[in-house]
């Protein structure tokens, strides 16, 4: 009945997500023929960072991974599922309208409660991470070309691991407003913030799988810390329940 229960609370996340997803992966291969048509327009001339980023991008183009690479996963997917974890992951936990008092008495453990629900939706964005991507290769023979599953699938399993870290967050935001509005726009803010400042901290290169793309080995050490950080924010959420008194 749990399993349901959340299945409910989150299926039209879940499925305009994916639908979402699956066309926005199929446009990605769909739209190379037409970049390799432009590629000859590319200015060469252009100096400063601007120029670096516009030869970086070409020279990607021009290799149909390195084009999948940074169209899908370093951008449109790797932003898109983020947005849809931090979605999945504002459960609405503690909102009027989602019988959050009912839920809550109902004859079964708050850690029981809160583990399926995040179970839920951890696995709702699993799909969301590796359907679309898997999306790519059964289409790329329809434009003539041919992309590796297993770079698909290791590069969505990095997808998976980093995004899961603000699904977990945006959970944990969940179980202290109850209202859908502020655990969203704070998640989004933090994602946000880390964006801007992914020299620094990296997330998103590791998100991208970065160092698997340009040299083959994949971020350990990166999936690590965020699997982990994952797993504290989930923790977190199922004491902030518990100790709570409605």
């Amino acid at each position: 009945m749990l399993w349901y229960k959340s299945w409910l609370e989150t299926r039209w996340r879940f499925l305009i997500g994916l639908a979402l997803l699956l066309c926005l992966a199929g446009a990605t291969v769909f739209t190379y023929p037409q970049v390799m048509k432009l590629m000859p327009m590319v200015p060469t001339n252009v100096t400063g960072p601007l120029g670096e980023r516009i030869r970086e991008a070409a020279a990607l183009a021009r290799d149909y991974r390195g084009y999948v690479w940074s169209q899908w996963f370093r951008q449109n997917g790797r932003q898109w599922t983020t947005l849809f974890a931090i979605i999945l992951g504002t459960a609405g936990l503690l909102t009027p309208s989602s019988g959050a008092l009912f839920t809550l008495s109902l004859p079964v453990s708050r850690r029981r409660l809160l583990g399926i629900r995040a179970a839920t939706g951890l696995s709702e964005l699993l799909l969301l991470a590796f359907l679309p991507a898997l999306v790519i290769p059964m289409l790329s023979p329809a434009i003539r070309e041919n992309y590796n599953v297993g770079n698909a699938l290791v590069h969505s399993a990095c997808l998976f691991v980093v995004t899961s870290v603000f699904f977990s967050l945006a959970f944990l935001f969940s179980t202290f407003f109850d209202d859908l509005w502020r655990p969203l726009l704070i998640a989004l803010a933090i994602a946000i913030a880390l964006g801007i400042a992914d020299q620094i901290f990296g997330i998103y290169r590791v998100m991208s799988a970065e160092t698997y793309f340009r040299t083959g080995q994949l971020p350990w050490s990166g999936l690590a810390i965020t699997a982990a950080a994952s797993a504290a924010f989930c923790y977190a959420a199922v004491i902030n329940i518990q100790r709570r008194d409605f």
